[in-house]
């Protein structure tokens, strides 16, 4: 099929949670061939130093409780070069499908008969590895419960609460904001002195971490300066390091 027959296409890439290093090789080998990447602000920007020379590079990230580009805009980007350009790689950090809204853009391209391919990423939580945390661990974590700190109005997620009632690792997204919250929940449940962790930078040169009880959430933040972004990961897999 001709390049003028072929269907416009977006590709949602996953970027990884932080270091260049960490993207797929699926996803290197679509930045090589690039037309145009529309990059978000926990995508590390040395992964655009893959693609070639005459590809564009467009921001749309937005910025934790600061400025923005709305997702509207962000959609008629994905329109605008899909069609004009014939390809583009929507460049997500951490996997697109884990609180990145990637589903949203996959609908929309569709909708526009752009044709998509979700490429994965590794997610934060996945490099708490680098701190001695395994997410799960026999006789200790029964599985994996990953929540929004901070959901669309504001409130944290009432699924914490559930979360809390199992044996499962905790791991809350943007949660920086709602650490109070957090340990309040904790405290209230009786389970204030339950093992925590908070990785800001996971993977990154400036990766910070800190380990001590959900109930001192606050503190343990302000001890090491950490802030947004990062991961917060509650429960007995964070003690297991000597």
């Amino acid at each position: 099929m001709s390049d003028s027959l072929k269907k416009p296409i977006l590709y949602l890439l996953g970027a990884g949670p932080g270091s260049a290093d960490l993207i797929t090789v699926r996803g290197y080998r679509l930045l090589q061939e690039a037309k145009v990447v529309l990059y978000d602000n926990l995508a590390n920007k040395e992964l655009l130093n893959l693609t070639p020379a005459d590809c564009e590079h467009i921001y749309v990230g937005k910025q934790p409780y600061g400025a923005y580009t709305s997702q509207e805009e962000i959609h008629n980007l994905i329109k605008h070069f899909a069609f004009v350009k014939g390809s583009v790689i929507r460049l997500k950090g951490g996997d697109p499908f884990i609180f990145g809204r990637g589903f949203e853009e996959i609908l929309f391209a569709r909708e526009q008969g752009i044709d998509t391919q979700y490429i994965p990423g590794i997610t934060s939580m996945q490099a708490s590895g680098l701190e001695d945390i395994p997410l799960t661990h026999r006789a200790i974590s029964e599985g994996i419960w990953a929540v929004t700190g901070t959901k669309k109005d504001g409130s944290l997620s009432a699924d914490l609460k559930l979360a809390m009632q199992s044996n499962a690792t905790v791991v809350i997204y943007m949660g920086m904001k709602q650490l109070a919250s957090i340990a309040a929940t904790y405290l209230d449940a009786g389970h204030g002195n339950m093992p925590a962790a908070i990785i800001q930078h996971a993977s990154l040169p400036q990766q910070k971490s800190v380990k001590g009880a959900v109930k001192d959430l606050v503190a343990m933040a302000d001890s090491k300066q950490l802030k947004h972004p990062a991961i917060i990961i509650i429960g007995g897999v964070t003690n297991l390091s000597v």
